[in-house]
C-alpha cells in the first residue's frame, strides 16, 4: 500500500510540477511547426488566464497574402491547436506592428516576476494573469500585464518594456487612491538634483503614488536583471 501511495504522489507531483508554456515556447512551436521565417512577422502575442502561465496563446502574424492582413495562430499544450485568417484585420495598419524580436530580453515568466513584484509591493492580490505583447506607439516591444481575481475581475495593468524591464504604466492600482493610472514615458531627465515626478501643487496623497511608481520603476529594474532572457538567444539554441 505504501508503495503505491508513493507511486500516487510522485505522480501528483510531476504533474503540478509540469507548467503551461511561455510566449517564448509558444514562438518556438510556431517556428518549428509551421514557419520559422514567422518569427520576423509577429505582431502581437496575448494569452489570458495565466495561473501563472496561461494554456493557451493567440499569435497574431502578418500575412500578405491574407485579405485581412494577418493570421491568427492558436498554439495549446506546445502544439498548434488552430490557424486562421480573421474576417478583419488588426486595427490601423500592420506596417510598423511588427515585433522585432531581436530586443525582447523579457518572456512572459519575466513580466510575471515584474508585475507581481509590482502588486505586492501596492498591497494587490490576485488570482489569474492575462498578457499581451506588442509594439508601442514608438515601436518598443511592450508586455501588457492585467491581473485579475478568480472572478476575471480586472485589478490593475502593468506596462512593462519588453526590451529592458522599465516599468512605463500603471493603472487601477497603488490601492486605487485618487489617480486610476501612473505613467512614464518622457526620456531620461539630466542628473540634476531634482525629483522629476514631484510637483509642489501635488497634495499628500498624489505624491505618495508617484513615490509609489517611482519605487515601482527601481525595483522592476532588478527583478529584469534576474529575469532577463533573450529571445535572440532563445532561439539560437533549438
Amino acid at each position: 500500500m505504501w508503495k503505491s501511495l508513493l507511486a500516487s504522489l510522485l505522480l501528483t507531483t510531476a504533474a503540478l510540477a509540469q507548467e503551461n508554456p511561455s510566449a517564448y515556447e509558444a514562438l518556438r512551436v510556431v517556428g518549428t511547426q509551421l514557419n520559422r521565417e514567422m518569427m520576423s512577422r509577429i505582431i502581437s502575442v496575448t494569452g489570458v488566464d495565466g495561473e501563472p502561465q496561461p494554456r493557451t496563446w493567440k499569435i497574431l502574424v502578418e500575412d500578405r497574402r491574407a485579405d485581412s492582413g494577418v493570421r491568427e495562430i492558436i498554439v495549446e499544450d506546445n502544439r498548434i491547436a488552430s490557424q486562421r485568417v480573421p474576417n478583419r484585420s488588426v486595427a490601423g495598419s500592420t506596417e510598423g506592428a511588427t515585433i522585432n524580436t531581436t530586443r525582447l530580453n523579457l518572456d512572459s515568466t519575466g513580466a510575471y516576476s515584474v508585475a507581481s513584484h509590482t502588486a505586492e509591493t501596492s498591497h494587490v492580490t490576485f488570482s489569474l494573469v492575462s498578457y499581451t505583447l506588442r509594439t508601442d506607439d514608438r515601436g518598443n516591444p511592450t508586455w501588457i500585464v492585467t491581473l485579475e481575481d478568480r472572478s476575471r475581475k480586472p485589478l490593475g495593468t502593468i506596462h512593462i518594456k519588453a526590451n529592458d524591464g522599465r516599468v512605463t504604466r500603471v493603472e487601477g492600482m497603488y490601492q486605487g487612491r485618487n489617480m486610476d493610472q501612473v505613467e512614464d514615458d518622457r526620456q531620461q531627465v539630466d542628473n540634476r538634483d531634482v525629483d522629476p515626478d514631484e510637483d509642489p501643487d501635488d497634495n499628500i496623497v498624489k505624491k505618495r503614488i508617484k513615490r509609489l511608481f517611482r519605487k515601482t520603476k527601481e525595483d522592476a529594474r532588478q527583478v529584469f536583471v534576474r529575469a532577463r532572457r533573450s529571445f535572440v538567444d532563445f532561439v539560437n539554441r533549438w
